[in-house]
């Protein structure tokens, strides 16, 4: 009874082998085994997977079992040998094999599509697609133009066509011009084909410059080199207005008696050229390692510091924060030498540009009508004695130049962009002022003069100026602080912070120095100071920490411990020049009362 039933699991066990073979052939069916990555290196595959495999063994054999299998006339077949061999192994270690070879042929399936993705990303195939429909479609819209074009050709060629006896006889005269223009045609290519092609036209190509990013060190960098570039020209202005101020006696009545000389026998021109070329040749000496140094001016060596390698944070703020002040400064230079040429020749003053008109008309019609000697004798004559004398006793006598100087006076009333914009807002608030002084004299009670009705009614945002801080009524701000200047006070005698430091406005009158907090309430928090009582005054920088020279003004008086800080004032140099005059001023007049 054993044999039978042991004949029956063997035929269970083949087509369990049957199986393992259609896995085998879907696991090596693709590309070697070895392209692929292990199971346990899988991306995909987890600790707890990679532990559940168990690694198979094959069962021992006895010697006698090996003798059945390898004897052909032996007692078993094959398949009972196999029969024998899966006996030896349990159900679980077979579905763990099977489960083994489908992960297996899962993980091959995910790389294969893996590696067509990246193929197709790879390729982009839509992207060539679109190209060549592109490339297709301007074929097609080319061989329409050929075609169009070669249509009428062909018309004329037919309408043309000569004979057939005539075009045998003029066929060999053809050919001998033929031949006779390709051999002239390929000379001249050879000869100037190159000349030719330097003057065929192409569109200019826009070449776009990147931006190099903020840096302290290219930023100083750029300001010296500026510097350095623009030496020879302020050198050159220098020595110019050296010789105009006679700062050499001996050199300046040299150069002026050459100049004159070489323009009354018409050499003026031949004169600077041969300047210039002597120019030139010093400098040739010069690189060639010659030292020849010539100038009116004696030249100071400036220091020039070593670049430091490692800087702070707060020395590279500091630097940047004085090259941008010095790039400001010479820009606003530049800008307003442009603003009042331009200014000049677009009539914004008409008196100034009508003196102008009147001169180029008169050079206009003196080149007419003159000859062109005695005009260029007349205007060298004219610069030269302009030059050398008259600039050099205005210059002397800045009075008399303010009075006769034409160029000087018209260069210095030429007004700038920003001088036009504060004259049209002062202009604007004048005349609401006289509308607004009209309608109050047109209400205001008989008997009161104008020098009284503005004492008495000039008034801040709450109210008239006299009502506010406690004074008279003949006490009123300056005209430059009529409508305050804007700043904190800071009273570091206090010990609240709501009274250590106050929002407000700053005024200045005949005598005293007043401060309108922002804050509503009682007029305790206002602050006035008799400019008389001011111990000391002097610009001052809250914080030690910011660059620059701070935004603030410091006031000592006797009252206080402290000095009084009015910080955080835009227009502190303003500020403190007013205060610094009317205090001036006032003590002037108080030691001279003292006196009498």
């Amino acid at each position: 009874m054993r044999d039978p039933d042991r004949h029956v699991k063997v035929k269970q066990r083949g087509s369990v082998l049957n199986m393992l073979r259609r896995l085998d052939k879907i696991r090596f069916r693709g590309h070697k085994r070895d392209d692929f990555l292990d199971l346990a290196e899988s991306p995909n595959a987890s600790d707890t997977e990679g532990g559940d495999e168990i690694p198979l063994k094959m069962p021992r054999t006895s010697p006698r079992d090996g003798e059945e299998l390898r004897d052909p006339a032996g007692p078993g077949t094959l398949i009972m040998a196999a029969g024998v061999q899966d006996f030896n192994r349990t159900e679980f270690d077979r579905l763990n094999e099977i489960k083994g070879h489908l992960e297996i042929a899962l993980l091959e399936k995910h790389f294969l599509q893996e590696e067509l993705r990246k193929l197709r990303e790879e390729t982009n195939a839509e992207m060539l697609r679109q190209e060549l429909d592109r490339e297709r479609q301007r074929r097609m819209e080319l061989e329409q133009k050929i075609q169009e074009v070669l249509k009428p050709r062909a018309e004329e060629q037919t309408a043309q066509q000569p004979p057939k006896g005539q075009a045998q006889a003029n066929n060999g005269a053809d050919r001998r011009s033929q031949g006779l223009c390709a051999r002239v045609q390929k000379w001249f290519s050879e000869r100037f084909g190159e000349y030719v092609e330097d003057f065929r036209f192409q569109p200019e190509e826009s070449a776009v410059e990147t931006d190099e990013p903020l840096s302290a060190r290219r930023l100083t960098e750029n300001m010296r080199r500026l510097k350095r570039g623009a030496k020879p020209v302020t050198s050159f202005v220098k020595n110019l207005s050296a010789l105009s101020d006679w700062y050499s006696v001996y050199t300046s009545a040299i150069a002026f008696t050459v100049y004159m000389n070489a323009v009354w026998h018409g050499w003026a021109i031949p004169m600077f050229l041969f300047l210039a070329i002597l120019r030139l040749s010093l400098n040739y000496l010069i690189a060639r390692g010659w030292r020849i140094q010539w100038s009116i001016v004696p030249e100071v060596s400036e220091a020039v510091e070593p670049p430091k390698e490692d800087l702070t944070v707060s020395e590279k703020f500091q630097l940047v924060l004085d090259v941008a002040q010095k790039a400001q400064n010479l820009f606003g230079k530049m800008a307003d030498i442009l603003e009042k040429i331009k200014n000049l020749f677009m009539w914004v003053q008409p008196e100034i540009t009508q003196k102008l008109y009147i001169a180029l008309w008169a050079a206009f019609l003196a080149s007419c009508f003159l000859p062109y000697r005695l005009v260029g004798l007349a205007v060298g004559l004219y610069a030269g004695i302009k030059f050398f004398l008259i600039d050099f006793i205005f210059k002397r006598c800045p009075r008399l130049r303010a009075k006769y100087d034409t160029p000087y006076i018209i260069w210095k009333s030429l007004p700038t962009d920003p001088q036009l914009k504060e004259r049209s807002s002062a202009a604007v608030s004048r005349r609401l002022q006289t509308a607004s002084s009209r309608s109050y004299v047109s209400s205001a009670p008989a008997g009161l003069s104008k020098d009284e009705d503005t004492g008495r009614f000039h008034g801040t945002k709450k109210g008239n100026f006299h009502e506010i801080f406690n004074l008279t009524e003949n006490e009123r701000p300056l005209a430059v602080c009529e409508n305050g200047w804007r700043c904190c006070l800071i009273n570091r005698d206090r010990k609240m912070p709501t009274d250590y430091i106050r929002n407000g406005v700053l005024y200045v009158t005949e005598n005293y120095l007043c401060f309108e907090s922002s804050k509503s309430g009682s007029s305790k928090r206002n602050k006035v100071i008799k400019l008389v009582d001011i111990t000391d005054i002097q610009k001052y920088k809250v914080l030690s920490v910011l660059p620059g020279t701070g935004m603030g003004i410091a006031v000592s008086t006797p009252s206080t411990q402290k000095p009084l800080v009015f910080g955080a004032m835009a227009h502190r140099d303003e500020a403190f020049e007013t205060i610094l005059s009317q205090y001036t001023k006032i003590t002037a007049a108080a030691a001279s009362g003292s006196d009498s």
